[in-house]
């Protein structure tokens, strides 16, 4: 029997009705973009989140470097992000024309290190955009303390946290504004690329609905330089049903990571378990060990039959993208991210995931730790 990292189909196949009546109301409407399904998921999106405004755009790396724009963040600036997560978020920190500098992480969770914050710190420093990672919500207190006392904005990423809460505090709410993406493995995914900003800045909002229309906000006319990044009607769609059974296959996800704690547990002092801090509530995105072995087991459990990917194998920082390019004005070594970089493994999850399919890959594991 195979165990997958994920699968997609079943979420189509559980809602196939919902899904389908949504697809012929949109085409059926004969509108196609920018239209009432995109206004309805964003008014809806915004009431989930608890933040005021909700602007959705085409894809995450997209909200990333959106919500920094209309904040005013760009060449010249500094941006402090994690050194251990997916490269947009590095990435849109670029596109702003502004330079990603990155700190160190916690070995625990994965998510960047508050303590450090202050030895990256400058006078060109504007920004920090902490990562919600794996859907395990960032320490958000003492960053945003930090930051109000430096007077610098926080963005969230929250790629991978739809639903996560932080103190009983929802992602999306923590910062001057969010970053969300709907890629189709999220927890919220459409069926296609998608991406949104939460705020609750009026300004903001309205700025980012400018950035995302090609500067526009009559059409024709023309304000600022922008781009088009705009959320189409049927993904909207699609995004409304799946938005209705969030908490429930957020709750199965939750069961599924339950069970691999509980029997993997014996076998900790072997393998690293993920670390839930006493104030979050995840929503379990990845389920991700840490074996300094990695490669060897990652290779036993392919030939068990168990799917793994590595989230993430290369930091940013040494990734082609970034290894030419200066990232603040010292060189600050980021132990912790290439340790993780080198251990870190995601298991099969899902809300589709069976505890039969959870128990095969505790087995594989058992059988790679006895030898």
């Amino acid at each position: 029997m195979q165990v997958p990292i994920l699968e997609l189909k079943p979420t189509y196949l559980e809602l196939k009705d919902e899904l389908d009546a949504a697809y012929h109301r949109v085409m059926d409407s004969g509108w196609y973009l920018m239209g009432r399904e995109v206004e309805a998921f964003e008014e809806e999106y915004a009431g989930y989140v608890g933040t005021k405004h909700c602007v959705a755009v085409g894809n995450g790396l997209d909200a990333i470097r959106l919500a920094l724009e209309a904040h005013g963040i760009g060449p010249g600036d500094d941006v402090i992000v994690p050194a251990h997560t997916f490269i947009a978020t590095w990435l849109a920190v670029s596109q702003t024309g502004a330079t990603p500098v990155a700190v160190d992480v916690c070995l625990d969770t994965g998510n960047l290190d508050p303590s450090l914050l202050a030895s990256v710190l400058t006078s060109r420093t504007k920004a920090i955009v902490p990562v919600h990672l794996y859907g395990q919500p960032a320490d958000m207190d003492p960053i945003n303390e930090f930051a109000k006392a430096h007077n610098l904005i926080v963005i969230e990423d929250s790629a991978q946290a739809h639903g996560a809460r932080y103190k009983d505090r929802a992602c999306g709410t923590l910062g001057h504004a969010a970053a969300f993406s709907f890629y189709p493995g999220k927890n919220l995914g459409a069926f296609s690329d998608g991406g949104a900003i939460t705020t609750n800045d009026d300004e903001v909002a309205r700025k980012a609905r400018l950035l995302r229309n090609y500067g526009s906000e009559k059409r024709y006319y023309h304000d600022v330089p922008a781009i088009n990044s705009r959320l189409d009607e049927l993904q909207a769609a699609f995004l409304r049903v799946k938005l209705r059974h969030l908490d429930e296959w957020n709750s199965r996800r939750s069961v599924i990571a339950q069970h691999y704690l509980s029997q993997l547990s014996a076998l900790n002092s072997q393998l690293c378990l993920p670390t839930v801090r006493e104030w979050a509530k995840p929503v379990w995105h990845l389920f991700v060990i840490r074996h300094p072995r990695r490669d060897a087991f990652q290779q036993h459990l392919a030939n068990k039959g168990i799917q793994t990917i590595i989230h993430y194998p290369i930091p940013p920082h040494l990734s082609g993208a970034y290894t030419k390019v200066e990232s603040g004005k010292q060189k600050v070594e980021m132990k912790i991210a290439e340790q993780l970089a080198n251990e870190v493994l995601s298991l099969p999850l899902g809300p589709h995931m069976s505890v039969l399919s959870g128990n095969l890959v505790r087995n594989a594991i058992n059988s790679f730790l006895s030898f």
